[in-house]
């Protein structure tokens, strides 16, 4: 009696879905912890409050809930990333258009996947009499060396700014300190927050707004990895994107992490650059105000384009296309 009970019971409809559903679970439970595919994304700096987003998705697990294990390294002064992220170092790195361009220029298999911010963060810091970029005429601009392969170009064409104005930033604010006929090259929450703590009452003009066309904090990867897994490249540009909304909504759980990898970032500099990036709508700006954050255009990648043929920068023949694709974002809708 006691087998045939046991045979009845185990032979019965509702039993057999049980284990099934058992069986079911385990497998999905299996499958979840095998999806973990391992990514490592490299930054263009030390880690900041621009950097938030992505810190934001590793503490919130956004990236575990998309099925990656993300590493997020730092880069610095003497980091490549283009070549860390050729050489198979890094699987992402945070770009910028013009990079990308005159990576592809010399044929290396990059491709840009999505944009974190519709402007790029490069600005001018001014004193106060300054009313916008149009008024350095006459004024010495300073600007590092790498500018003058992006930026000072665009300037010098836009607003006929002379050979003689440009000087060396050194990156010590005393030469603005000290001098009222000094402008300067500037991040929103970088020289602006020292002139701040420093007493020196100072403006900020983002370059986007009087029309620089690149993007800002792009992710890029290689033409290899968005063909042999396309799924990780949208899982990964899904994740970055909520984690920006999420950051820039409560960025507490991003800012222990940021500071984490980088304790010289103190709170007070983190939250003057979350406030500055809110108030230049980087994040959710332009075109992400209607078509969803990450997003990217054809127009805007001309644009950048045209501007760096116009300025020597980049050879016209350049297949400019191969720097960019929109396939992960047009379709993201993560609306800010």
């Amino acid at each position: 009696m006691l087998r045939n009970s046991r045979t009845s019971h185990a032979s019965s409809p509702s039993s057999r879905l049980t284990r099934l559903a058992g069986a079911v679970l385990l497998s999905v439970s299996a499958f979840g912890a095998a999806a973990q595919e391992k990514v490592t994304f490299l930054t263009s700096w030390y880690a900041q409050a621009e950097h938030g987003g992505f810190y934001q998705a590793v503490a919130t697990g956004l990236y575990k809930k998309h099925g990656l294990d993300v590493t997020i390294k730092m880069g610095g002064p003497q980091v490549n990333g283009m070549q860390l992220l050729t050489g198979g170092q890094a699987d992402f790195i945070m770009g910028y258009d013009i990079q990308a361009l005159n990576s592809v220029e010399k044929g290396l298999p990059v491709v840009t996947v999505a944009a974190s911010f519709q402007k790029d963060l490069q600005g001018m810091m001014t004193h106060e009499d300054v009313k916008g970029l149009a008024d350095l005429k006459g004024k010495t601009i300073l600007a590092a060396t790498s500018a003058h392969t992006t930026w000072v170009p665009w300037i010098k064409a836009k607003y006929g700014y002379t050979n003689d104005q440009i000087r060396p930033y050194t990156f010590n604010l005393q030469p603005f300190f000290t001098d009222k006929n000094v402008a300067q090259q500037a991040y929103p929450s970088s020289e602006p927050f020292q002139a701040a703590k420093n007493n020196v009452s100072a403006k900020f003009f983002l370059f986007a707004d009087d029309g620089y066309p690149p993007y800002g904090t792009t992710i890029v990867t290689t033409q290899k990895l968005v063909a042999d897994k396309p799924d990780v490249v949208a899982r990964f540009v899904r994740a970055s994107i909520e984690g920006w909304k999420s950051y820039l909504a409560n960025p507490a759980p991003g800012n222990e992490l940021i500071k984490k990898d980088n304790p010289k970032m103190e709170d007070d500099q983190i939250a003057f650059g979350i406030k500055r990036m809110k108030e230049l709508k980087v994040f959710d700006g332009g075109d992400a105000a209607t078509l969803g954050a990450g997003v990217m255009t054809d127009a805007r990648w001309e644009q950048t384009y045209k501007f760096m043929v116009a300025a020597g920068l980049l050879k016209p023949e350049t297949e400019w296309k191969k720097a960019y694709t929109t396939q992960f974002v047009k379709d993201l809708k993560v609306m800010p």
